[in-house]
């Protein structure tokens, strides 16, 4: 199905706002360059023109939190299936990218583009707050191709390769409209984007999902407590729209593992409500050990958000809990793990608490 965009000034009647066209594909690669947030605000772009060893060239490369790649290749008008086969055939190039080679595209395009002082590590680091960790760097990728609109052959192929073959791509449509002197440019995804980060977080593990959630819950000084979500039940997660957004995926009925990054597992618990914002879940009878941030406070997209759950089995200290070679560990706050990791967790952690 086509995706449309429209503008509507509002005034005593609605006016639509009138549809223009980009100068050249170059006019929005040079936009999204400007600013990579047009796309999505948790991405840094590492490479433009990137030049593959076949000698081709990748419109855009960047990079998000995880250390995941991201392949972005442009075309203007109606695109073919053919640029679906190019960025695929880009993303096996992407796949073997050592460390030391992502660190010379990204040096190559600050040289050209940027401030070539700063490096790679430190750029990482201030965008997302946290250290890049090399094992973690490359580990997955995303392709997107960003268009003005797509065939109908062309989104089935698409839409074919997320559902079926858990392959991480997805398009992007823009439209420029024109009001007087002024110019906007409006952005509509063919897959919510989410969906598609999911793909790439499952990309390469073999097998189907076993129904059980993976859940990073960040307890440490100064912040979260985990005397808190044993005591009242419930899961959390704030500070960004990315830690947050993935505890909608979880429904009543749901089991989830929860882990203490660089600790161990602490527990097993069902779910018994949906995401709900800090500011409604804190009570006034509540002596909670831990901070957390509030709406009214930081705003909705630095808010704490929870879940509650009901715990299964749990560890009644941090220092009881389960931390071995082999156990399945992602950054992301909820997960739906494919990989025999997991399977191998959940198995040992049944076994080490007889659930």
């Amino acid at each position: 199905m086509a995706v449309q965009h429209g503008i509507w000034k509002i005034g005593e009647k609605p006016k639509a706002v009138q549809k223009a066209a980009l100068v050249n594909e170059k006019e929005l690669e040079e936009l999204i360059a400007q600013d990579i947030t047009i796309l999505n605000e948790e991405w840094l772009l590492i490479g433009r023109q990137v030049l593959t060893d076949y000698g081709k060239y990748i419109d855009l490369l960047a990079i998000d939190r995880e250390g995941a790649l991201i392949i972005i290749e442009l075309k203007k008008h109606k695109t073919s299936r053919e640029v679906v086969a190019q960025v695929i055939d880009y993303a096996s190039w992407v796949e073997t990218l050592s460390s030391d080679k992502i660190s010379s595209i990204y040096a190559d395009f600050v040289k050209k583009y940027g401030d070539s002082s700063l490096s790679f590590d430190t750029v990482f680091k201030a965008k997302f707050g946290d250290s890049l960790v090399e094992e973690e760097l490359n580990k997955k990728h995303q392709m997107v191709v960003v268009a003005s609109e797509l065939d109908a052959s062309t989104e089935r192929i698409i839409s074919y390769l997320n559902d079926k073959t858990l392959v991480p791509i997805n398009a992007v449509f823009f439209s420029v409209f024109q009001d007087g002197e002024s110019r906007y440019l409006s952005r509509a995804w063919m897959i919510d984007p989410e969906e598609t980060e999911e793909k790439a977080t499952n990309s390469g593990q073999k097998g189907d999902w076993n129904g059980e959630f993976y859940c990073s819950f960040g307890a440490g000084e100064g912040g979260r407590s985990w005397d808190d979500a044993l005591k009242y039940g419930f899961i959390s997660a704030g500070a960004g729209h990315w830690y947050s957004k993935t505890l909608s995926m979880l429904k009543p009925g749901d089991r989830v593992w929860v882990n203490i990054p660089k600790t161990g597992y602490v527990g097993v618990a069902t779910v018994t409500g949906k995401r709900i914002i800090a500011d409604e879940f804190i009570t006034s009878d509540m002596s909670l050990v831990g901070t957390y941030r509030l709406e009214q406070e930081h705003g909705e997209e630095k808010a704490e958000f929870f879940v509650p759950v009901e715990w299964l089995c749990s560890v009644k200290s941090t220092e009881q809990a389960v931390n071995e070679i082999g156990l399945f560990g992602n950054q992301n706050t909820v997960a739906r793990p494919r990989s025999s990791k997991w399977e191998h967790t959940v198995a040992r952690l049944k076994q080490i608490w007889a659930v």
